[in-house]
């Protein structure tokens, strides 16, 4: 089927509504943020809070887990651009980015609550991780791993064990650090990590 005098034939389906979509990720992360778990969670609430029909949200999502994990992961920054030409610059670049996360309190705050129920919602978990936290560990471990091939890292260094100090450090500082973050928290653990990552002296 084609519309009148042009010629171009009409998408199939009804569009999808971004402000209908931004609405219903606001109203899940929003009823979470006020102590909502994820299995005292509704479609029939979120499609409530948003302004929709239950409907219009099974059009998108086919279940309440998948729903969560879009909307936890908009909670999350895009990885940023690594200039890939000093290590220490693209971990700070990195952890910064990690650092950037962890100050947004309502984001901290809905993030612990729903992750407060992974023994109970394993593949929601199972699906946050790998489309939210996977791309920074395999970005943090090539940045690592490409240390040890050019010579800026040691060469028996434990990219699995650096990963987690680094990383590690980070969320101690977001979950027990002061409110907020100082901005070179980011240079400052790198420094102070890589102090024991580089080689030994000739």
């Amino acid at each position: 089927m084609t519309t009148q005098g042009t010629g171009t034939a009409r998408p199939a389906g009804r569009p999808r509504s971004e402000k209908a979509e931004k609405a219903i990720i606001e109203a899940t992360l929003d009823l979470i943020a006020e102590g909502m778990g994820v299995s005292e969670l509704s479609i029939e609430a979120i499609a409530s809070r948003a302004g929709v029909g239950k409907t219009t949200i099974y059009r998108r999502w086919s279940n309440k887990e998948d729903l969560v994990v879009d909307a936890l992961a908009t909670l999350k920054a895009p990885l940023p651009p690594l200039a890939g030409v000093s290590v220490c610059e693209d971990l700070i670049t990195l952890l910064d980015a990690m650092r950037a996360d962890s100050g947004n309190r309502r984001g901290r705050c809905v993030m612990n609550i729903a992750m407060s129920e992974a023994d109970r919602h394993p593949r929601l978990t199972e699906r946050f991780v790998e489309r939210a936290v996977e791309p920074r560990r395999r970005a943090l471990r090539e940045v690592l791993e490409r240390g040890v091939a050019t010579g800026e890292l040691r060469p028996d260094l434990d990219v699995t064990l650096a990963m987690a100090i680094l990383s590690g450090t980070m969320m101690w500082q977001s979950k027990w650090g002061p409110g907020d973050l100082p901005e070179d928290l980011a240079e400052r653990v790198v420094d102070m990590v890589l102090a024991g990552m580089a080689p030994p002296a000739a």
